[in-house]
């Protein structure tokens, strides 16, 4: 398998460009190009496109399925027994969402749900007309979450469970305790709180030491002694 690509929150795109139906199979389409690319695409909970719509769009690529737990939680507990029923082969759930953030750009911009998108994971399922919370009620997110509830959500199903939003070692060392089988090292893109630490600094400073040193082994070997030596005879694309 590829390296998995986290997929979620599509429907900003189709809102933002609203190019026919984009704003309907944006994730659908993501779906697409995901098993083209034998890469593994994570359902966002408030995806635009329904759960089945997604399975059905590409049914033979790897999709997991990203969870916030809501306060109710039988709406969540019926997300992942669907979830587990249409083929899809891991859960995520997102860890570090207990609310959401003041994220003051989309203040500022007034961001809001267009009529025609709707979060169909839950239609019918809920009454409340006030919809300011990212196409939600406010309030929708359970700020109750820990670490008792990964019992819980093992309870519901068979499938492995990812933890996302893990920052620190000690919460990696928890999350091996408590028995999931996979995290995603995040902070959420960096709009719940201000000032969290970027994730995998170090990492990231390690791989672009190895670049650098591979770019310079192979200036070498190709007899280049500075960048303005490669021309196009000592580069080849690769169409992606």
């Amino acid at each position: 398998m590829g390296m998995p690509e986290y997929q979620t929150g599509l429907q900003w795109t189709a809102e933002t460009y609203n190019t026919g139906n984009l704003t309907i199979f944006g994730e659908e389409t993501s779906r697409h190009a995901s098993e083209a690319m034998n890469t593994c695409y994570i359902a966002s909970t408030y995806s635009t496109c329904s759960m089945e719509e997604i399975a059905a769009a590409a049914p033979s690529g790897v999709r997991w399925f990203q969870l916030y737990i809501h306060q109710r939680r039988d709406l969540s507990e019926q997300l992942v027994r669907q979830m587990e029923s249409l083929g899809f082969q891991a859960l995520v759930l997102t860890a570090d969402l207990p609310s959401t953030g003041k994220r003051r750009d989309d203040l500022r911009n007034t961001l809001q749900f267009l009529s025609s998108v709707t979060l169909k994971n839950f239609n019918g399922a809920i009454e409340d007309n006030d919809y300011s919370e990212y196409g939600l009620p406010r309030g929708s997110i359970d700020p109750s979450i820990s670490w008792k509830d990964i019992a819980w959500l093992k309870s519901l199903t068979h499938l492995p469970l990812i933890i996302k939003g893990i920052l620190t070692k000690e919460d990696a060392k928890l999350a091996v305790r408590y028995g999931v089988q996979g995290i995603i090292v995040s902070n959420h893109g960096g709009r719940q709180l201000d000032g969290v630490p970027a994730t995998g600094e170090k990492g990231l400073q390690q791989v672009l030491k190895i670049l650098k040193d591979e770019f310079r082994l192979s200036m070498a070997l190709a007899g280049c002694r500075n960048v303005s030596e490669i021309d196009q005879r000592l580069v080849q694309y690769s169409k992606l």
